[in-house]
Protein backbone atom coordinates (compact mmCIF):
# COMPACT_ATOMS: atom_id res chain seq x y z
CA UNK A 1 0.00 0.00 0.00
CA UNK A 2 2.52 2.18 0.67
CA UNK A 3 4.53 1.35 -2.78
CA UNK A 4 1.67 2.23 -4.15
CA UNK A 5 1.08 5.94 -2.64
CA UNK A 6 4.92 6.47 -3.00
CA UNK A 7 4.59 5.75 -6.65
CA UNK A 8 1.13 8.53 -6.71
CA UNK A 9 3.29 11.07 -5.08
CA UNK A 10 6.16 10.23 -7.51
CA UNK A 11 3.64 10.93 -10.22
CA UNK A 12 2.26 13.82 -8.83
CA UNK A 13 4.98 15.50 -8.36
CA UNK A 14 6.89 14.72 -11.78
CA UNK A 15 3.28 15.97 -13.49
CA UNK A 16 3.61 19.33 -11.06
CA UNK A 17 7.26 20.08 -12.78
CA UNK A 18 6.36 18.87 -16.21
CA UNK A 19 3.90 21.49 -15.71
CA UNK A 20 6.43 24.12 -13.89
CA UNK A 21 9.19 23.67 -16.67
CA UNK A 22 6.40 24.08 -19.38
CA UNK A 23 4.86 27.42 -17.94
CA UNK A 24 8.69 28.83 -17.32
CA UNK A 25 9.75 28.21 -21.21
CA UNK A 26 6.31 29.86 -22.46
CA UNK A 27 6.86 33.09 -20.26
CA UNK A 28 10.73 32.71 -21.23
CA UNK A 29 9.53 32.38 -25.16
CA UNK A 30 7.19 35.33 -25.08
CA UNK A 31 9.90 37.08 -23.00
CA UNK A 32 12.27 36.64 -25.86
CA UNK A 33 10.03 37.29 -28.34
CA UNK A 34 9.03 40.92 -27.07
CA UNK A 35 12.83 41.32 -26.68
CA UNK A 36 13.66 40.43 -29.92
CA UNK A 37 11.06 42.75 -32.32
CA UNK A 38 12.50 43.28 -35.41
CA UNK A 39 14.89 45.75 -36.32
CA UNK A 40 13.23 47.99 -39.63
CA UNK A 41 15.07 49.14 -42.53
CA UNK A 42 13.33 50.77 -45.17
CA UNK A 43 15.70 51.27 -48.06
CA UNK A 44 14.21 54.40 -50.53
CA UNK A 45 16.44 55.28 -53.84
CA UNK A 46 15.34 58.39 -55.34
CA UNK A 47 13.65 58.74 -59.44
CA UNK A 48 14.43 54.95 -59.51
CA UNK A 49 11.81 53.53 -62.56
CA UNK A 50 9.86 50.35 -62.45
CA UNK A 51 11.64 49.02 -65.10
CA UNK A 52 14.99 50.36 -63.78
CA UNK A 53 15.91 46.69 -62.07
CA UNK A 54 16.85 43.96 -63.97
CA UNK A 55 14.33 41.83 -61.33
CA UNK A 56 11.28 43.89 -62.66
CA UNK A 57 12.53 42.99 -66.03
CA UNK A 58 15.25 45.01 -67.10
CA UNK A 59 17.84 43.37 -69.45
CA UNK A 60 20.21 45.56 -70.60
CA UNK A 61 21.47 46.49 -67.00
CA UNK A 62 21.77 43.82 -63.61
CA UNK A 63 21.48 44.71 -60.53
CA UNK A 64 22.28 40.85 -58.29
CA UNK A 65 22.12 42.30 -54.57
CA UNK A 66 18.83 44.03 -54.97
CA UNK A 67 17.64 40.82 -56.81
CA UNK A 68 18.67 39.02 -54.38
CA UNK A 69 16.22 40.78 -52.08
CA UNK A 70 13.61 40.21 -54.77
CA UNK A 71 13.64 36.65 -54.88
CA UNK A 72 14.13 36.05 -51.11
CA UNK A 73 11.44 37.82 -50.40
CA UNK A 74 8.18 39.08 -51.72
CA UNK A 75 8.19 41.65 -54.72
CA UNK A 76 5.41 43.65 -55.73
CA UNK A 77 3.85 43.86 -58.92
CA UNK A 78 1.66 47.04 -57.91
CA UNK A 79 3.65 49.22 -55.52
CA UNK A 80 3.77 52.79 -55.18
CA UNK A 81 4.76 56.07 -54.02
CA UNK A 82 2.11 58.24 -52.95
CA UNK A 83 3.51 61.17 -55.41
CA UNK A 84 5.33 61.16 -58.89
CA UNK A 85 7.73 63.84 -56.74
CA UNK A 86 10.23 63.44 -53.95
CA UNK A 87 9.05 65.92 -51.24
CA UNK A 88 5.33 65.41 -50.91
CA UNK A 89 6.05 61.40 -51.42
CA UNK A 90 8.84 61.42 -48.14
CA UNK A 91 6.09 63.03 -46.61
CA UNK A 92 3.24 60.50 -46.85
CA UNK A 93 5.99 58.06 -46.20
CA UNK A 94 6.41 59.49 -42.27
CA UNK A 95 3.70 61.10 -41.58
CA UNK A 96 0.51 58.51 -43.50
CA UNK A 97 -0.87 61.66 -44.60
CA UNK A 98 -1.96 62.19 -48.45
CA UNK A 99 0.68 65.05 -49.58
CA UNK A 100 -2.24 66.64 -51.36
CA UNK A 101 -3.92 67.60 -47.73
CA UNK A 102 -0.81 69.64 -47.13
CA UNK A 103 -0.50 72.78 -49.20
CA UNK A 104 3.19 73.05 -48.63
CA UNK A 105 3.82 69.37 -49.61
CA UNK A 106 5.53 70.25 -52.72
CA UNK A 107 9.26 70.33 -54.29
CA UNK A 108 10.92 72.44 -51.47
CA UNK A 109 14.06 74.98 -51.97
CA UNK A 110 17.02 73.91 -49.64
CA UNK A 111 16.42 76.75 -46.87
CA UNK A 112 12.79 75.77 -46.83
CA UNK A 113 11.09 75.60 -43.26
CA UNK A 114 10.56 72.09 -41.86
CA UNK A 115 7.25 70.73 -43.45
CA UNK A 116 6.46 68.47 -41.29
CA UNK A 117 4.58 69.56 -37.64
CA UNK A 118 6.49 68.41 -34.87
CA UNK A 119 3.26 68.04 -32.81
CA UNK A 120 1.75 65.53 -35.43
CA UNK A 121 2.45 61.40 -35.67
CA UNK A 122 5.34 60.15 -37.61
CA UNK A 123 6.74 56.82 -38.67
CA UNK A 124 9.94 57.37 -36.30
CA UNK A 125 7.68 58.64 -33.58
CA UNK A 126 5.35 55.63 -33.39
CA UNK A 127 8.63 53.10 -33.45
CA UNK A 128 10.23 55.03 -30.98
CA UNK A 129 6.80 54.44 -28.35
CA UNK A 130 7.17 50.58 -29.25
CA UNK A 131 10.78 50.81 -28.02
CA UNK A 132 12.90 51.10 -30.89
CA UNK A 133 16.28 53.00 -31.60
CA UNK A 134 15.53 55.68 -34.59
CA UNK A 135 17.73 57.13 -37.22
CA UNK A 136 17.96 58.86 -40.82
CA UNK A 137 20.86 58.15 -43.03
CA UNK A 138 20.53 60.19 -46.17
CA UNK A 139 18.57 62.68 -48.19
CA UNK A 140 15.98 64.97 -46.35
CA UNK A 141 14.17 67.45 -48.85
CA UNK A 142 11.36 67.91 -45.85
CA UNK A 143 12.56 71.50 -44.88
CA UNK A 144 14.91 72.27 -41.62
CA UNK A 145 14.36 74.62 -38.96
CA UNK A 146 11.11 76.98 -39.03
CA UNK A 147 11.87 80.08 -41.13
CA UNK A 148 15.13 81.73 -41.73
CA UNK A 149 18.07 79.22 -41.15
CA UNK A 150 21.21 79.98 -39.93
CA UNK A 151 23.65 77.11 -40.92
CA UNK A 152 26.22 78.03 -38.72
CA UNK A 153 23.84 76.90 -35.29
CA UNK A 154 22.15 73.96 -34.42
CA UNK A 155 19.52 73.79 -37.37
CA UNK A 156 16.12 73.08 -35.34
CA UNK A 157 13.36 71.55 -36.13
CA UNK A 158 14.54 68.81 -38.33
CA UNK A 159 14.19 65.14 -38.48
CA UNK A 160 15.70 64.85 -34.79
CA UNK A 161 12.31 67.16 -33.41
CA UNK A 162 10.17 64.76 -35.59
CA UNK A 163 11.22 61.34 -34.11
CA UNK A 164 14.71 60.37 -35.00
CA UNK A 165 16.82 59.86 -32.02
CA UNK A 166 20.15 60.38 -34.89
CA UNK A 167 19.98 61.83 -37.85
CA UNK A 168 23.03 62.13 -41.03
CA UNK A 169 21.64 63.57 -43.94
CA UNK A 170 21.72 66.48 -46.99
CA UNK A 171 18.92 68.97 -46.35
CA UNK A 172 17.40 69.02 -49.99
CA UNK A 173 18.65 67.23 -53.26
CA UNK A 174 22.49 66.78 -54.54
CA UNK A 175 21.73 69.58 -56.86
CA UNK A 176 20.73 71.90 -54.42
CA UNK A 177 22.37 74.20 -52.18
CA UNK A 178 23.74 73.90 -49.61
CA UNK A 179 26.03 71.21 -50.47
CA UNK A 180 26.89 69.74 -47.04
CA UNK A 181 25.76 67.37 -44.45
CA UNK A 182 24.16 67.89 -41.66
CA UNK A 183 24.35 65.29 -38.11
CA UNK A 184 21.85 66.05 -35.65
CA UNK A 185 21.00 69.35 -36.87
CA UNK A 186 24.84 70.46 -37.34
CA UNK A 187 27.05 71.23 -40.54
CA UNK A 188 29.21 68.52 -40.80
CA UNK A 189 33.22 69.97 -40.64
CA UNK A 190 31.79 73.32 -40.61
CA UNK A 191 34.46 76.30 -39.75
CA UNK A 192 32.75 79.14 -38.37
CA UNK A 193 35.44 81.17 -39.88
CA UNK A 194 33.99 80.72 -43.14
CA UNK A 195 30.51 81.23 -42.06
CA UNK A 196 28.14 79.41 -44.66
CA UNK A 197 25.38 81.59 -46.55
CA UNK A 198 22.21 80.03 -48.47
CA UNK A 199 19.47 82.18 -50.13
CA UNK A 200 17.59 81.34 -52.99
CA UNK A 201 16.46 84.23 -54.34
CA UNK A 202 19.91 86.30 -55.35
CA UNK A 203 23.41 85.60 -55.40
CA UNK A 204 25.73 87.14 -53.10
CA UNK A 205 27.92 89.96 -54.42
CA UNK A 206 31.19 88.41 -56.60
CA UNK A 207 30.30 85.00 -56.22
CA UNK A 208 30.46 83.27 -59.69
CA UNK A 209 27.52 81.28 -61.42
CA UNK A 210 27.24 78.48 -64.28
CA UNK A 211 25.74 81.96 -66.03
CA UNK A 212 28.22 84.28 -65.27
CA UNK A 213 31.26 81.78 -65.87
CA UNK A 214 30.18 78.82 -67.52
CA UNK A 215 33.90 78.13 -67.99
CA UNK A 216 34.12 77.08 -64.33
CA UNK A 217 31.90 74.56 -65.01
CA UNK A 218 32.84 70.62 -65.43
CA UNK A 219 29.12 69.48 -66.12
CA UNK A 220 26.69 71.55 -68.77
CA UNK A 221 22.86 72.30 -67.21
CA UNK A 222 20.44 71.83 -69.56
CA UNK A 223 17.82 73.31 -67.35
CA UNK A 224 17.05 75.53 -63.92
CA UNK A 225 20.66 73.87 -62.81
CA UNK A 226 22.62 77.22 -63.46
CA UNK A 227 22.66 78.95 -60.13
CA UNK A 228 26.38 78.38 -57.75
CA UNK A 229 29.05 76.30 -58.65
CA UNK A 230 30.22 73.82 -56.00
CA UNK A 231 33.19 71.19 -57.34
CA UNK A 232 31.98 72.33 -61.10
CA UNK A 233 28.64 71.34 -61.17
CA UNK A 234 25.89 74.30 -61.29
CA UNK A 235 23.34 73.55 -58.92
CA UNK A 236 20.20 75.20 -57.47
CA UNK A 237 20.19 78.64 -55.67
CA UNK A 238 23.04 80.41 -54.07
CA UNK A 239 25.76 79.76 -51.70
CA UNK A 240 28.62 81.17 -50.17
CA UNK A 241 31.37 79.90 -47.53
CA UNK A 242 31.32 76.83 -45.70
CA UNK A 243 34.64 75.41 -47.98
CA UNK A 244 35.84 72.92 -45.66
CA UNK A 245 31.73 71.62 -45.25
CA UNK A 246 31.31 70.55 -48.68
CA UNK A 247 30.91 67.19 -49.70
CA UNK A 248 32.87 65.58 -52.46
CA UNK A 249 29.70 64.34 -54.86
CA UNK A 250 31.96 61.13 -56.07
CA UNK A 251 31.80 60.05 -52.14
CA UNK A 252 28.10 60.83 -51.39
CA UNK A 253 27.33 57.01 -51.55
CA UNK A 254 29.85 55.83 -49.65
CA UNK A 255 29.42 58.27 -46.96
CA UNK A 256 26.16 57.35 -46.44
CA UNK A 257 26.72 54.03 -46.88
CA UNK A 258 29.11 54.16 -44.07
CA UNK A 259 27.08 56.18 -42.11
CA UNK A 260 24.14 53.46 -42.22
CA UNK A 261 26.41 50.16 -41.25
CA UNK A 262 27.58 52.33 -38.66
CA UNK A 263 24.38 52.75 -37.36
CA UNK A 264 23.41 49.13 -37.33
CA UNK A 265 26.88 47.75 -35.88
CA UNK A 266 26.36 50.30 -33.00
CA UNK A 267 22.72 49.54 -32.61
CA UNK A 268 22.31 45.96 -32.57
CA UNK A 269 21.41 44.72 -29.74
CA UNK A 270 18.15 46.84 -29.36
CA UNK A 271 15.91 47.10 -32.13
CA UNK A 272 16.21 49.64 -34.56
CA UNK A 273 14.27 51.66 -37.65
CA UNK A 274 17.05 52.99 -40.29
CA UNK A 275 15.18 54.81 -43.12
CA UNK A 276 18.32 54.35 -45.31
CA UNK A 277 17.49 57.18 -48.14
CA UNK A 278 20.18 57.34 -50.58
CA UNK A 279 19.67 59.73 -53.81
CA UNK A 280 20.43 57.83 -57.09
CA UNK A 281 20.10 57.81 -59.46
CA UNK A 282 18.98 61.71 -58.72
CA UNK A 283 20.81 63.95 -60.36
CA UNK A 284 23.34 65.39 -61.03
CA UNK A 285 24.59 61.56 -61.01
CA UNK A 286 28.40 61.99 -59.95
CA UNK A 287 29.33 57.80 -59.80
CA UNK A 288 32.79 56.63 -57.82
CA UNK A 289 35.48 56.37 -60.56
CA UNK A 290 34.66 52.34 -59.33
CA UNK A 291 31.62 52.41 -61.51
CA UNK A 292 32.42 54.85 -64.49
CA UNK A 293 31.27 53.40 -67.50
CA UNK A 294 30.42 50.09 -66.13
CA UNK A 295 26.58 50.17 -67.52
CA UNK A 296 27.61 51.11 -70.83
CA UNK A 297 24.49 53.42 -70.09
CA UNK A 298 26.09 56.85 -68.81
CA UNK A 299 26.27 58.21 -65.44
CA UNK A 300 22.63 57.32 -64.86
CA UNK A 301 23.36 53.45 -65.65
CA UNK A 302 26.68 53.80 -63.92
CA UNK A 303 24.54 55.16 -60.38
CA UNK A 304 22.17 52.56 -60.29
CA UNK A 305 24.55 50.26 -60.14
CA UNK A 306 26.52 51.76 -57.42
CA UNK A 307 23.06 51.98 -56.08
CA UNK A 308 23.16 48.16 -55.91
CA UNK A 309 26.41 47.35 -55.20
CA UNK A 310 25.45 49.39 -51.79
CA UNK A 311 22.59 48.03 -51.18
CA UNK A 312 24.78 44.52 -51.48
CA UNK A 313 27.22 45.82 -49.30
CA UNK A 314 24.57 47.21 -46.36
CA UNK A 315 23.37 43.35 -46.53
CA UNK A 316 27.02 41.79 -45.75
CA UNK A 317 26.91 44.05 -42.94
CA UNK A 318 23.55 42.52 -41.59
CA UNK A 319 24.50 39.24 -42.17
CA UNK A 320 27.79 39.55 -40.57
CA UNK A 321 26.21 41.60 -37.42
CA UNK A 322 24.01 38.65 -37.46
CA UNK A 323 21.07 40.34 -37.20
CA UNK A 324 19.53 39.24 -40.99
CA UNK A 325 17.63 37.33 -39.73
CA UNK A 326 16.05 39.57 -37.52
CA UNK A 327 15.68 42.73 -39.50
CA UNK A 328 12.47 43.61 -42.26
CA UNK A 329 13.77 45.19 -45.25
CA UNK A 330 11.59 47.66 -47.08
CA UNK A 331 13.29 48.57 -50.42
CA UNK A 332 11.38 51.23 -52.90
CA UNK A 333 11.61 54.41 -54.85
CA UNK A 334 10.45 57.69 -54.49
CA UNK A 335 8.79 58.36 -57.52
CA UNK A 336 9.11 57.03 -61.25
CA UNK A 337 12.05 57.80 -63.38
CA UNK A 338 13.57 60.66 -65.46
CA UNK A 339 16.53 60.95 -68.03
CA UNK A 340 16.96 64.28 -68.72
CA UNK A 341 16.28 66.18 -65.18
CA UNK A 342 18.78 69.24 -65.47
CA UNK A 343 21.78 68.34 -66.76
CA UNK A 344 23.35 66.98 -70.33
CA UNK A 345 24.86 63.49 -68.73
CA UNK A 346 23.76 61.50 -72.08
CA UNK A 347 20.75 59.61 -69.84
CA UNK A 348 18.77 60.33 -73.04
CA UNK A 349 21.79 59.77 -75.86
CA UNK A 350 23.20 56.14 -73.92
CA UNK A 351 19.35 54.95 -72.90
CA UNK A 352 19.69 52.10 -75.83
CA UNK A 353 16.72 49.43 -75.46
CA UNK A 354 16.54 50.01 -71.60
CA UNK A 355 13.07 50.90 -70.56
CA UNK A 356 13.09 53.02 -66.84
CA UNK A 357 9.20 52.99 -67.25
CA UNK A 358 9.17 48.48 -67.37
CA UNK A 359 6.77 48.99 -70.05
CA UNK A 360 4.49 52.29 -68.16
CA UNK A 361 3.55 55.43 -69.37
CA UNK A 362 4.95 58.54 -68.04
CA UNK A 363 7.29 59.38 -65.67
CA UNK A 364 8.23 61.50 -62.73
CA UNK A 365 6.22 64.60 -62.27
CA UNK A 366 3.16 62.90 -63.96
CA UNK A 367 -0.48 61.38 -63.17
CA UNK A 368 0.42 58.47 -65.24
CA UNK A 369 1.57 55.11 -63.89
CA UNK A 370 5.33 55.74 -64.51
CA UNK A 371 5.29 58.65 -62.03
CA UNK A 372 4.00 56.56 -58.76
CA UNK A 373 4.08 53.05 -59.87
CA UNK A 374 7.83 51.85 -58.65
CA UNK A 375 9.47 48.77 -57.56
CA UNK A 376 8.57 47.72 -54.03
CA UNK A 377 10.15 45.02 -52.15
CA UNK A 378 9.82 43.44 -48.50
CA UNK A 379 12.23 40.83 -47.08
CA UNK A 380 12.81 39.36 -43.93
CA UNK A 381 14.41 35.99 -43.85
CA UNK A 382 12.65 33.21 -42.69
CA UNK A 383 9.60 35.06 -42.25
CA UNK A 384 8.63 36.42 -45.71
CA UNK A 385 8.16 33.45 -48.43
CA UNK A 386 9.53 34.16 -51.11
CA UNK A 387 6.47 35.27 -53.52
CA UNK A 388 5.66 37.24 -56.51
CA UNK A 389 2.72 39.38 -54.97
CA UNK A 390 -0.15 41.62 -56.63
CA UNK A 391 -1.97 43.44 -54.08
CA UNK A 392 -1.96 47.28 -54.21
CA UNK A 393 0.68 48.65 -51.81
CA UNK A 394 1.49 52.03 -50.96
CA UNK A 395 4.18 53.74 -48.85
CA UNK A 396 1.71 55.62 -47.24
CA UNK A 397 0.55 52.45 -45.65
CA UNK A 398 4.05 51.73 -43.58
CA UNK A 399 3.00 53.89 -40.56
CA UNK A 400 -0.23 51.96 -40.14
CA UNK A 401 1.00 48.52 -40.73
CA UNK A 402 4.52 48.59 -38.90
CA UNK A 403 2.98 50.03 -36.28
CA UNK A 404 0.46 46.86 -35.83
CA UNK A 405 3.77 44.81 -36.43
CA UNK A 406 4.96 46.35 -33.21
CA UNK A 407 1.69 46.54 -31.23
CA UNK A 408 0.77 50.07 -31.77
CA UNK A 409 -2.52 50.48 -33.59
CA UNK A 410 -3.46 54.01 -32.08
CA UNK A 411 -3.15 55.54 -35.60
CA UNK A 412 -5.38 58.23 -36.80
CA UNK A 413 -4.29 59.15 -40.61
CA UNK A 414 -5.06 58.12 -44.42
CA UNK A 415 -2.59 55.31 -43.85
CA UNK A 416 -3.97 51.77 -43.58
CA UNK A 417 -2.86 48.23 -42.27
CA UNK A 418 -1.99 46.37 -45.50
CA UNK A 419 0.72 44.24 -43.08
CA UNK A 420 -0.49 41.01 -43.94
CA UNK A 421 0.07 41.96 -47.60
CA UNK A 422 3.03 43.58 -46.87
CA UNK A 423 4.13 40.08 -44.91
CA UNK A 424 2.75 37.76 -47.79
CA UNK A 425 0.34 36.45 -45.94
CA UNK A 426 -2.67 37.89 -48.25
CA UNK A 427 -3.08 38.78 -51.59
CA UNK A 428 -5.24 41.44 -50.98
CA UNK A 429 -4.09 44.95 -50.31
CA UNK A 430 -5.76 48.68 -50.51
CA UNK A 431 -9.45 49.18 -52.34
CA UNK A 432 -8.55 52.25 -53.39
CA UNK A 433 -5.79 54.90 -53.41
CA UNK A 434 -5.41 58.68 -54.52
CA UNK A 435 -2.05 59.36 -56.48
CA UNK A 436 -0.71 62.79 -56.45
CA UNK A 437 1.62 64.58 -59.08
CA UNK A 438 2.29 68.70 -58.48
CA UNK A 439 -0.79 69.24 -56.75
CA UNK A 440 -3.12 67.46 -58.90
CA UNK A 441 -4.58 64.19 -58.14
CA UNK A 442 -5.85 60.21 -59.61
CA UNK A 443 -7.34 57.49 -58.58
CA UNK A 444 -6.45 53.78 -58.40
CA UNK A 445 -9.40 51.80 -57.42
CA UNK A 446 -9.35 47.77 -58.19
CA UNK A 447 -7.70 47.62 -61.52
CA UNK A 448 -8.79 51.05 -62.70
CA UNK A 449 -7.33 53.96 -62.56
CA UNK A 450 -9.37 57.09 -63.54
CA UNK A 451 -7.51 60.66 -64.10
CA UNK A 452 -9.68 64.10 -63.81
CA UNK A 453 -9.57 66.44 -66.73
CA UNK A 454 -6.96 69.43 -65.54
CA UNK A 455 -5.77 72.49 -67.43
CA UNK A 456 -2.11 72.66 -68.33
CA UNK A 457 0.40 70.90 -70.83
CA UNK A 458 0.06 67.67 -71.86
CA UNK A 459 4.26 67.31 -71.78
CA UNK A 460 6.73 68.56 -69.78
CA UNK A 461 8.65 69.60 -72.28
CA UNK A 462 12.07 70.09 -70.35
CA UNK A 463 11.95 66.38 -69.20
CA UNK A 464 9.91 64.94 -72.32
CA UNK A 465 7.68 63.75 -70.25
CA UNK A 466 3.74 62.78 -70.43
CA UNK A 467 2.05 65.26 -67.40
CA UNK A 468 -1.64 63.06 -67.80
CA UNK A 469 -3.09 67.03 -68.07
CA UNK A 470 -6.30 67.18 -70.49
CA UNK A 471 -9.43 68.38 -70.80
CA UNK A 472 -11.22 65.22 -70.68
CA UNK A 473 -11.58 62.34 -68.00
CA UNK A 474 -9.30 58.90 -68.48
CA UNK A 475 -9.51 55.99 -67.85
CA UNK A 476 -7.87 52.71 -68.48
CA UNK A 477 -8.07 49.29 -67.18
CA UNK A 478 -4.57 48.34 -66.10
CA UNK A 479 -5.16 44.72 -66.22
CA UNK A 480 -5.63 44.55 -69.93
CA UNK A 481 -3.76 47.93 -70.75
CA UNK A 482 -0.98 48.57 -68.40
CA UNK A 483 0.67 50.97 -71.27
CA UNK A 484 -2.73 52.89 -70.22
CA UNK A 485 -3.56 53.46 -74.31
CA UNK A 486 -7.08 53.14 -74.65
CA UNK A 487 -9.11 55.54 -73.29
CA UNK A 488 -12.52 54.18 -71.97
CA UNK A 489 -14.13 56.92 -70.13
CA UNK A 490 -16.59 57.19 -73.13
CA UNK A 491 -16.69 53.76 -73.68
CA UNK A 492 -17.72 52.46 -69.95
CA UNK A 493 -19.43 55.34 -68.52
CA UNK A 494 -21.01 53.54 -65.63
CA UNK A 495 -17.19 52.82 -64.32
CA UNK A 496 -16.54 56.39 -64.92
CA UNK A 497 -19.08 57.50 -62.75
CA UNK A 498 -18.37 54.88 -60.22
CA UNK A 499 -14.95 55.98 -59.96
CA UNK A 500 -15.83 60.08 -59.86
CA UNK A 501 -17.54 58.94 -56.87
CA UNK A 502 -15.60 56.95 -55.28
CA UNK A 503 -12.67 59.93 -55.64
CA UNK A 504 -15.20 62.60 -54.30
CA UNK A 505 -15.70 60.65 -51.59
CA UNK A 506 -12.08 60.01 -50.33
CA UNK A 507 -11.10 63.08 -50.71
CA UNK A 508 -13.44 64.71 -48.24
Amino acid sequence: MKIKLHILLLTAFLIFVNFSCKNHQTTTSTSTDEKQKPNIVVIELDDLGYGDLSCYGATEIETPNIDALAKGGLKFTNGYASSATCTPSRYALLTGIYPWRNKNAKILPGDAPLLIDTHQQTLPKLLSKAGYQTAIVGKWHLGLGSGSVDWNETIKPGPNEVGFDESYIFAATQDRVPTVYIENGNVVDLDKKDPLEVNYKKNFQGEPTALSNPELTSMKWHHGHNNSIVNGIPRIGYMKGGDAAKWSDIDIADTFLEKAQTYVKEHKDEPFFLYYAMNQPHVPRTPHPRFVGKSGMGPRGDVILEADWCVGEFLKTLKKEDLLENTLIIFSSDNGPVLNDGYFDDAVEKLGNHDPKGGLRGGKYSLFEAGTHVPFITYWKGHIKPNVSNAIVCQIDLLASLGNLVGIDDVTTDSENILGSLMGESNKGRDHLILEAKSKTALRSGDWIMIPPYKGSSMNKKVGIETGNSLEYKLFNLDKDIGQQHNLADENPKKLKEMIEIFASLKQ
